[in-house]
């Protein structure tokens, strides 16, 4: 198996690292891996996808919102430029 070396790691995050590691009873580079094997496994091998479809995935959950329109005016007079 392949080694990694992570440098500059926020101290606050080494800590929230180190307390959800502790919480799920694993050492932090056994949390660290599963936070990337996790968050990998989600993404779609192929490659990139239609935006739309993958925005609508993320935010379909949260429910939805109806917003009120304004009424539309009837179209005006045609205007004539050309005299």
């Amino acid at each position: 198996m392949a080694s990694m070396t992570i440098r500059n790691v926020d101290d606050q995050l080494k800590a929230r690292l180190r307390v959800q590691a502790a919480q799920h009873g694993r050492s932090m580079e056994d949390e660290a891996r599963e936070i990337l094997r996790a968050a990998l496994s989600t993404e779609s091998a192929s490659g990139p996808g239609n935006l739309a479809e993958s925005i609508r995935n993320r935010i379909q959950p949260l429910g939805g919102i109806n917003l009120e329109l304004p009424e539309r005016d009837a179209i005006g007079e045609r205007v004539d430029l050309g005299a």
